[in-house]
């Protein structure tokens, strides 16, 4: 496994100036355009929500949507090149190494690289002056790197399963951008219809922007953060489980 990580990690000190806007960059253009911009304008010109600055009732939600894009990005096309283009991952098992190790050394790997967004991400937001507590700040770094977790290995494990990419289109389509725009980023999910909110309730990013939220604003209850913590731990387990049964499947032969 360490072989594997240490792989992408040289991968990544080659490459990391490309994946600048679409991991940084992109999330920081939300938070000034929405947060600092429209913020203005909520709650009918007072700027607030929640007792807060929009923007910094927005910033922990665009923290962790920030990171599910980034780990979606590294768990689906990076994934299928291993397997079908560049066939990284067959040149690994020509190696010592398993298919577990092959697996979970991808994953070490998107797990720092969610890390490494979380830390930029918050220092910028430190920078905004939009950390309304240091401590929680500070807490909401793991939890956002738990909630880009949850996504990165089950959309591995389903990417190891496509002999197409079109099906990441669709993918992101009506997964992540649903997702992105409607699992409390933005607004309070008690804002959606009636019928829409128990959708919302079940998706990792709602849990994953709750929990970070609850964690920068200091005003969460233990036992709900325990329990989004909680979902996100099960997702990742359950998609590390089902990556490596496609993994064998698709690698093994």
């Amino acid at each position: 496994m360490k072989a594997a990580f240490e792989y992408w990690l040289m991968v990544y000190r080659r490459t990391w100036r490309g994946s600048m806007f679409t991991s940084f960059l992109s999330p920081l253009m939300f938070l000034a355009a929405m947060g600092v911009g429209l913020g203005h304008l909520i709650n009918h010109g007072t700027g607030e929500i929640a007792g807060v600055r929009y923007a910094v009732f927005l910033a922990p939600g665009l923290l962790a949507a920030a990171v599910m894009q980034t780990c979606m990005g590294e768990a689906t096309w990076p994934v299928m090149g291993a397997i079908k283009w560049d066939k990284t991952y067959l040149g690994m098992l020509a190696t010592p190494l398993s298919v577990r190790d092959v697996m979970l050394g991808h994953q070490l790997y998107i797990t720092m690289r969610a890390a490494i967004v979380a830390i930029a991400f918050t220092i910028v937001t430190a920078m905004f002056g939009l950390v309304h507590s240091a401590g929680g700040a500070l807490l909401a770094i793991p939890a956002a790197t738990l909630t880009g977790t949850a996504f990165a290995a089950p959309v591995a494990a389903f990417a190891a399963t496509q002999a197409r990419e079109t099906n990441f289109i669709l993918l992101y389509r009506f997964g992540l951008i649903p997702m992105f725009l409607f699992s409390g980023t933005f607004f309070p999910v008690s804002q959606l219809p009636a019928v829409l909110r128990p959708i919302a309730w079940i998706t990792p990013l709602w849990h994953g922007v709750s929990l970070c939220r609850d964690l920068a604003l200091g005003r969460g209850q233990v036992v709900l953060m325990l329990g989004h913590a909680a979902y996100l731990v099960v997702i990742t387990a359950v998609g590390v489980v089902l990556g490596l049964r496609s993994y064998r499947r698709r690698l093994q032969w």
